[in-house]
């Protein structure tokens, strides 16, 4: 087993503008924090929604089956509540109804108490040039380290 679980969406830095983050529990079923304490996740494709009560919800979060799990075991692609507190929940669906913002999970992590917690964001997508100067900011910073690294 690995000792710190730290699950990166790392498209999503790509895709989206970050405005705000916050970090949330998530409530899981046993077999499921097993496989995510053995790395066995992915936030890839997932985003998250409000409900009709007005609570956040992880879609399309996948986690392996348990290897060791029984008839017991989770389905790998289910909706998973996140808990905020209620001014969170509120300020964040005001964001999404009114702004027309989303929010998107960046990092699902084990923290010091052995809990499972995912850090969220409110974002904007980014259009097709921001992302193209995102590579070439990247690509300039790359070539800036290689002469770097040639004149030491």
């Amino acid at each position: 087993m690995q000792k710190n679980i730290n699950i990166k969406n790392r498209r999503a830095r790509f895709e989206y503008d970050i405005l705000d983050k916050y970090v949330a529990g998530i409530v899981l079923a046993g077999t499921e924090i097993k496989s995510i304490r053995l790395g066995k996740a992915s936030i890839a494709e997932s985003f998250c929604e409000f409900n009709d009560k007005g609570e956040l919800f992880v879609i399309n979060m996948y986690i392996q089956e348990y290897s060791h799990g029984t008839h017991y075991n989770h389905s790998p692609r289910s909706e998973r509540k996140l808990l905020l507190n209620k001014n969170e929940l509120r300020k964040l669906n005001k964001e999404v109804k009114n702004v027309g913002l989303t929010i998107v999970p960046l990092r699902l992590f084990i923290n010091d108490r052995g809990l499972a917690k995912m850090e969220i964001a409110l974002v904007k997508g980014k259009k097709l040039h921001d992302k193209r100067e995102t590579i070439k900011d990247r690509e300039n910073k790359r070539n800036l380290d290689r002469i770097k690294k040639s004149y030491r």
